[in-house]
């Protein structure tokens, strides 16, 4: 599974963060969301990336493959 991410469309409310810390961070100057292993997810946090993906309030990420 991969994460795919459009920058455009964050808003920066952080539910990724929240349900998914070890994936997913935010710049400190914008709040942007940051990828934090890259874009493949590890099967131990496919679970919390799903939830982080049904969390963002902008559709800001999708999953692929």
């Amino acid at each position: 599974m991969r994460i795919e991410i459009d920058p455009g469309r964050c808003m920066g409310a952080g539910q990724c963060v929240l349900a998914a810390g070890a994936v997913f961070d935010q710049s400190d100057e914008s709040g942007e969301v940051l990828l934090v292993g890259g874009d493949l997810v590890a099967p131990e946090q496919e679970e919390a990336v799903r939830d982080a993906v049904a969390d963002c309030p902008s559709g800001a990420l999708t999953l692929a493959g």
